[in-house]
């Protein structure tokens, strides 16, 4: 899957969140799942084939927002 064949919910480029194509997001998949774009975190060691990212709270509250939840 590429980025272009997801929906992009949260940023704009020179918004609050982000300066440049590579900030904290959250996009929509074809098939509805959730993906999501942040900074890699330690805070736990996650299974195997699986990551934590940490994206700031305003991130989170646009995808809600952008979804109508």
């Amino acid at each position: 899957m590429s980025r272009e064949d997801l929906t992009r919910l949260t940023g704009t480029v020179n918004g609050p969140n982000c300066d440049d194509d590579d900030c904290p997001n959250v996009y929509r998949t074809a098939t509805g799942s959730i993906v999501v774009q942040g900074n890699v975190s330690d805070a736990f060691r996650a299974p195997e084939g699986e990551a934590l990212v940490e994206i700031p709270e305003s991130v989170l509250k646009e995808a809600v927002r952008a979804l109508g939840w």
